[in-house]
């Protein structure tokens, strides 16, 4: 059976209304954003390609914001537009995950 994508990115977008720390309070919409449009404007998005997915609470929050990408199952955590670009050129396009941003 093969896969339908090369690779899957779940960004944790959770928002909470009580003030507690979420994904949302760091940029998390925003970065989710860019990379969905960069890998589109790139042309890795589609079938068998690459897919870039909104989630829910991953439950993480104190490391936010948070992202897995799949089939490695590697989670990262980023700060701005250059590391959501670091992990494309890097990861998705030549293969080698960036240890600066992964989480344990």
């Amino acid at each position: 059976m093969s896969m339908s994508f090369t690779h899957h990115l779940f960004f944790c977008l959770n928002q909470r209304s009580n003030g507690d720390n979420c994904c949302d309070l760091h940029n998390a919409f925003v970065l989710f954003d860019y990379a969905k449009n960069r890998v589109k404007e790139l042309g890795l998005a589609g079938p068998g390609k690459i897919r870039v997915n909104k989630a829910g609470c991953l439950d993480r929050c104190a490391e936010g914001p948070v992202m897995v990408v799949y089939p490695e199952g590697i989670w990262y955590t980023f700060i701005d537009e250059e590391d959501i670009e670091e992990i494309i050129q890097s990861h998705l396009i030549s293969g080698r995950p960036v240890e600066r941003l992964q989480l344990a």
